[in-house]
């Protein structure tokens, strides 16, 4: 991905660069100061739940939450993958909690979500890899929430038909899954995951469904990718029928997670979103503070009956 202003660097070139150590004023965000952030924590730790948006480490919560919305994490905060970018701990899971499915309802009720993200960590510890309970949360949401929107953010589940299939069988509307990275740089930002993989689960999702699921996936920049590689990725997305794509700027989460290579700035992230238009995306997300699930009811299609 490039980087300059108005100009994008020639393809062979990494994404031009601010010095990393000073933070563009494009990514600065203001912290609210608004009474929801905290009655949002207050309902989350109350049931016991945990989200993506403070595992993370997303640059966008105090937002979010300061708005009532959040994105669930379920089966845990303890991934069992140790990718370069993930500030979400690594570590031996625990037991998964049977009663989370109804916990994360009940959230979505008193928050009076109408479209409501939910994800998880990598538990390559499950036989199913935590699929049936995404089924089971899926199937608990919508029997609390009658005419919500529900949008997943899976892992790989090592592309196993029979978990992508437990999935399914819930039918959310919005399939996501996020390739992260161009083919180049997957080994060294994605563990166990690879850039294959990611494509033909986005493309099995619709084999299953076609157009009954609207299926989406994402991307960082500035890790050091060229604006040829970042365009061939799209590229790779469309041919495996993804509808939704999200671009948004990488930052490291801690000193020991992968350094920021490049800053892109907006202009860039604009010229990419008419790319992805141009490609036949129907809805594309593309700025420096866009993250998988932020703002994600911009695009949110009828519920299912």
């Amino acid at each position: 991905m490039s980087s300059c202003s108005s100009t994008i660097a020639a393809p062979a070139a990494p994404i031009p660069l601010l010095p990393r150590r000073r933070l563009p004023e494009w990514l600065k965000v203001q912290l609210p100061t608004s009474s929801a952030f905290t009655a949002t924590r207050t309902l989350l730790d109350g049931l016991g739940l945990h989200t993506v948006c403070e595992s993370a480490k997303c640059p966008n919560h105090w937002e979010c939450w300061s708005k009532g919305t959040a994105t669930f994490m379920i089966a845990g905060d303890r991934c069992t993958r140790a990718c370069g970018f993930c500030a979400v701990s690594t570590a031996k899971p625990l037991a998964l909690e049977q009663d989370e499915p109804q916990r994360v309802a009940e959230a979505t009720r008193r928050m009076g979500l109408k479209h409501v993200v939910i994800t998880a960590v990598a538990r390559d510890d499950l036989q199913d890899g935590g699929a049936e309970h995404f089924r089971r949360t899926i199937e608990a949401v919508r029997a609390l929430n009658p005419g919500i929107v529900v949008e997943v953010l899976t892992p790989d589940f090592l592309d196993r038909d029979d978990a992508i299939d437990a999935v399914l069988a819930a039918r959310p509307e919005i399939f996501n899954h996020n390739l992260e990275t161009v083919r180049r740089l997957t080994p060294s930002v994605r563990h166990r995951a690879t850039y294959d993989r990611s494509l033909r689960v986005l493309a099995k999702v619709k084999d299953r469904l076609g157009e009954e699921v609207h299926t989406k996936s994402g991307m960082m920049l500035g890790l050091g990718e060229t604006r040829e590689e970042v365009l061939e990725a799209m590229r790779d997305l469309r041919e495996s029928r993804c509808d939704i794509l999200t671009l948004g700027q990488y930052l490291q989460p801690t000193l020991r997670h992968l350094p920021v290579v490049d800053y892109i700035p907006p202009a860039v992230f604009e010229g990419l979103r008419r790319e992805g238009e141009a490609m036949g995306f129907i809805h594309v997300a593309s700025g420096p503070l866009v993250r998988s699930s932020y703002h994600a009811d911009e695009f949110s299609p009828s519920p299912k009956a």
